[in-house]
């Protein structure tokens, strides 16, 4: 019998110029800011190797957005160790497309269309809420396949990770554990902050959130 319930543990990069100022940074590739790539290279140690939150063995998958900010972001978790674990960089964690808004910060959209809400307006040759939600609930039924597989076949090992951005991750938490998209807005996702999606009961059909910000400053 499996003694351990499997995990979504998911990845905000950190810190960008455009994070700092509060710009909606979606298709834009800008690097890392050198506090930034400290948030993850004087923690990755700690966070990832024998042992730790991310432990080696227990890594099936690595899931990464194509953005510069997450891919150096992976990097840094992983330079130290003697073997990149096994990953993927695809589009389906990118972050949401702001379309006409990319760029600009929340008052500035407002001021262009007054009561503006992501979580229900979506953005105008962007994605919209509806499209962000069957984006976020196709990655969520991939990730639960490779669950199903370890627990039921014991294909693969324990834990995905992914490593995307500020609202992809908000979307994905709501969506895990059964919530309307908008629902995301309640949740914080700091820059290089970590959190943990897993089950309770070990039952596939109990998704919970165990942890929030693990790492974040």
């Amino acid at each position: 019998m499996v003694n351990f319930t499997p995990r979504l543990i998911i990845v905000r990069h950190g810190e960008t110029e455009w994070s700092l100022n509060g710009r909606h940074t979606g298709r834009t590739d800008i690097p890392l800011t050198q506090r930034g790539e400290e948030q993850i290279k004087s923690k990755a140690p700690f966070l990832v190797g024998d042992g730790k939150l991310i432990d080696t063995v227990n890594l099936h998958i690595v899931l990464i957005s194509p953005r510069r900010r997450a891919h150096d972001t992976f990097h840094l978790l992983t330079d130290h160790l003697p073997k990149i674990p096994n990953h993927v960089i695809t589009e389906c964690v990118r972050e949401w497309d702001y379309g006409d808004y990319e760029g600009l910060k929340p008052h500035e959209i407002r001021a262009k269309q007054p009561g503006w809400s992501i979580w229900k307006d979506g953005c105008p040759n962007g994605e919209s809420a509806e499209e962000m939600t069957a984006r976020i609930d196709g990655v969520i039924d991939e990730v639960r396949e490779y669950h199903r597989k370890w627990k039921e076949e014991g294909q693969g090992t324990r834990d995905v990770v992914v490593v995307a951005h500020g609202h992809f991750n908000r979307c994905l938490i709501a969506r895990w554990i059964g919530l309307p998209l908008s629902e995301g807005a309640k949740f914080n996702v700091e820059p290089a902050g970590i959190a943990v999606l897993s089950y309770n009961h070990d039952s596939l059909q109990e998704p919970a959130l165990n942890a929030l910000n693990l790492n974040a400053f």
